[in-house]
């Protein structure tokens, strides 16, 4: 999984006369992780504390002269280099107040980039593909500089790579539409040129990024079509070939692209399975593409999002777990996280295992049976009666194809659409549902954004019932649903689909939180969500004694010194006399939905925030509330009901806490609220110890050996501790 934190601006960005032009010409790391060297398009460099956001020195060229390239840190002298108008290397240290005094000399061709990196010396690569290490550039500036490139052959990009005894400087070149990779290794002095393969459309990569991973140089690099690519060079092969080899790739990420190709995007690698983009559109998002994102190129997800105000150059700088991003006016910072990824926390907390999500599941085809018709194995197909197979075949006379439904969407009106869809889904199989169910819901929610007047809830729940729908297929499906106050599809949508954003989920909660009881009670919900609240609500009339642990609002070991004394109980009725539910019985369900719903705790304590105190304060009566009914012996949950495990709502507990603890403690309201909740995870902790306990019993029975003569009876004495 991946993460990105609150930004903070670095420093803001005076706009150049080009407004295409980015302002800065690059970012690199000063001696320390806290420190950057950040040079501006014309005459300026800048070191900035980023902790503090606090520019340490600013130095500048005189008017006229101009950077042409990004001033290093020298990691081993301890100075900065810069390159001014193409031939002049000025090389400076902290305490100089002024370029124009410090130490510069002038070569013989002009420079492209200086690159330095920790544990290597500074390297030069001139603008006609000749490298030289900086020492022996400086003790005679005036050598003889040869052209390794063609005549037209002109450098896009470069980088530096220092990795134990091994340095490498890459540079990708393009000529008449020919791109190459050039590798050149200091330690032996070899250069190695490798073609890249052509796009189809001719177009050339917008960005490119190297990193050295297992003894291999890993080629990153993104496309207009949103294509990013991956391309492997050993680091210690075989270096004797002479001439231009093949460089094969394979493709790591396709992104969306939205309406037209990228202009200024770029592509970072983060790790071996996380990538950095800017610049291209959030799937989310229905216009604009000035997006920082991070995607998992293992499973082809989205894994993080922020929105980036103002214009982005397509820029991104990536040091130790910081993102620097320039966008309108400022250089922004971004810290993030990338956890290794598995496929289950890309899915966030599965619904436990006792949950049955579906009472009949449609069976999903193979990759095998999409792409080359196999048939699928297992007894799969219904036994049809003549009756059937006739009425099959005359409705098959008259029903409409896929394409027909989708055009017909676009201008009918909603009983007609309703009834098409409907027959569609009823005649289609499994093969055709998993292929046509995504355009069906897309068309029906563009329509329905795009005209107030146009609604179809019966037809969009017969879709998500299909179960061949989720919410990367529709994502504005569920939002509609809310839109429109449509609480049924919303359950729906809860209980199948699994890939529900955070920030979509605490929408929902939001919105069932806020709801008044009396809109929700007419509403028709999922039967068996409905009935498992019915049961709970009745088990607490009837009165019943505690599951194994006193009642938690009344344990005498609590360490509150304000706690209040033991309410007196009725001699008949020894029980805990629980509160009525705080919510009406269809706004409870609608709650154990959310409950039930897969998420990130990562990714959902930020919108949880978003709640109002009264909001915060409803939803922990309501958990405190099913909480004491599941400590009743007297209720026993039925399996075959959808209902959230204690688990469960002891995690909501816990991230409500989380994210409004210091509102709460500061709310007279929920003062008793807290101290309620605070014996309910003090029993917890308690039976859990107590489990503990029992489950080293029981290993120690395990590990005893058995008597080799054991009569009909006999007595044993053991010794557990």
């Amino acid at each position: 999984m991946a993460a990105l934190y609150e930004e903070f601006t670095l420093c803001g960005l005076v706009q150049t006369q080009n407004a295409s032009d980015s302002p800065i010409q690059g970012i690199e790391l000063d001696g320390d992780s806290d420190h950057v060297v950040v040079t501006d398009s014309t005459r300026s460099v800048t070191l900035y504390k980023v902790s503090d956001q606090k520019p340490l020195g600013s130095w500048t060229v005189k008017q006229g002269q101009l950077l042409t390239c990004p001033a290093v840190f020298n990691f081993q002298t301890k100075e900065y280099v810069v390159v001014s108008d193409n031939k002049v290397i000025r090389v400076w240290k902290d305490e100089d107040l002024s370029l124009d005094k410090t130490f510069k000399a002038t070569v013989s061709a002009d420079v492209w980039r200086v690159h330095s990196a920790p544990g290597g010396e500074p390297v030069v690569l001139f603008q006609r593909g000749a490298v030289r290490l900086l020492d022996s550039l400086l003790s005679a500036p005036q050598q003889p500089i040869e052209d390794v490139l063609s005549e037209e052959e002109v450098i896009r990009w470069s980088t530096n790579i220092v990795a134990e005894k091994q340095h490498f400087v890459l540079f990708t070149t393009e000529q008449k539409g020919e791109r190459c990779l050039y590798v050149q290794r200091l330690n032996p002095n070899t250069l190695q040129k490798y073609r890249l393969e052509r796009e189809d459309s001719g177009a050339a990569p917008l960005s490119f990024s190297a990193s050295l991973r297992d003894k291999h140089l890993n080629l990153l690099y993104l496309y207009p079509n949103g294509c990013v690519y991956q391309s492997v060079v050993a680091a210690q092969g075989y270096v004797g070939l002479e001439g231009v080899q093949p460089l094969p790739r394979s493709l790591r990420l396709r992104l969306p692209v939205g309406e037209g190709e990228l202009g200024a995007a770029s592509a970072v690698a983060l790790d071996e399975a996380h990538v950095a983009v800017v610049g291209v559109p959030h799937p989310s998002a229905r216009t604009g593409k000035d997006f920082l994102c991070i995607w998992n190129t293992n499973f082809q997800t989205l894994q993080a999002g922020k929105e980036m105000v103002g214009r982005i150059h397509g820029q991104v700088w990536c040091y130790l777990g910081k993102l620097f991003v320039p966008h309108g006016k400022a250089l922004s910072v971004i810290p993030y996280e990338c956890q290794k990824s598995s496929l289950a926390s890309a899915l966030g907390k599965l619904r436990h295992a006792g949950i049955a999500v579906s009472k009949s599941s449609v069976a999903v085809p193979s990759w095998n049976t999409l792409l080359h018709g196999d048939q699928p194995q297992g007894p799969t197909k219904i036994v049809e009666t003549r009756k059937s197979k006739l009425s099959r075949k005359s409705q098959s006379a008259q029903a409409l194809t896929v394409d027909q439904v989708l055009e017909l969407i676009k201008t009918r009106p909603v009983d007609e659409v309703q009834r098409e869809v409907e027959a569609l889904v009823s005649r289609g199989d499994a093969q055709d549902l998993q292929l046509s169910v995504g355009q069906l819901a897309c068309h029906l929610v563009a329509r329905s954004q795009a005209e107030t007047a146009f609604y179809t809830p019966v037809a969009l729940a017969q879709l998500v019932q299909t179960q061949c729908l989720c919410h990367s297929v529709c994502p504005d499906l569920l939002l509609l649903a809310l839109e429109h106050k449509d609480y049924f599809l919303c359950q729906l949508c809860l209980q199948l689909f699994p890939d529900i954003p955070e920030v979509v989920t605490c929408a929902c909660l939001k919105t069932f939180i806020s709801v008044p009881d009396g809109d929700v009670e007419m509403v028709s919900l999922e039967p068996d969500s409905v009935s498992f609240m019915e049961g709970l609500v009745a088990a607490g009339a009837r009165g019943g004694q505690q599951n194994g642990f006193s009642p938690p609002l009344f344990e005498e070991d609590s360490c509150d010194v304000n706690h209040q004394p033991k309410p007196p109980q009725d001699k008949k009725n020894p029980t805990l006399q629980l509160e009525a539910c705080p919510v009406g019985l269809h706004k409870a369900v609608l709650l154990n939905e959310v409950l039930q719903t897969p998420y990130s705790d990562n990714f959902l304590l930020p919108h949880l925030k978003d709640l109002n105190t009264q909001q915060v304060i409803l939803f922990l009566q309501y958990l405190q509330f099913v909480y004491l009914k599941y400590s009743q012996d007297i209720y026993t949950q039925t399996p075959v009901l959808r209902s959230p495990t204690m688990t469960q709502i002891i995690d909501w507990v816990c991230l409500l806490l989380d994210a409004h603890f210091t509102v709460l403690v500061m709310a007279p309201d929920a003062k008793g609220l807290l101290s309620n909740l605070q014996s309910f995870v003090k029993s917890q902790v308690k039976l859990f110890s107590e489990l503990g306990n029992i489950e080293s019993s029981l290993q120690e029975l395990h590990k005893m050996k058995p008597s080799k003569d054991i009569s009909q009876y006999s007595i044993e004495v053991i010794e557990l501790f």
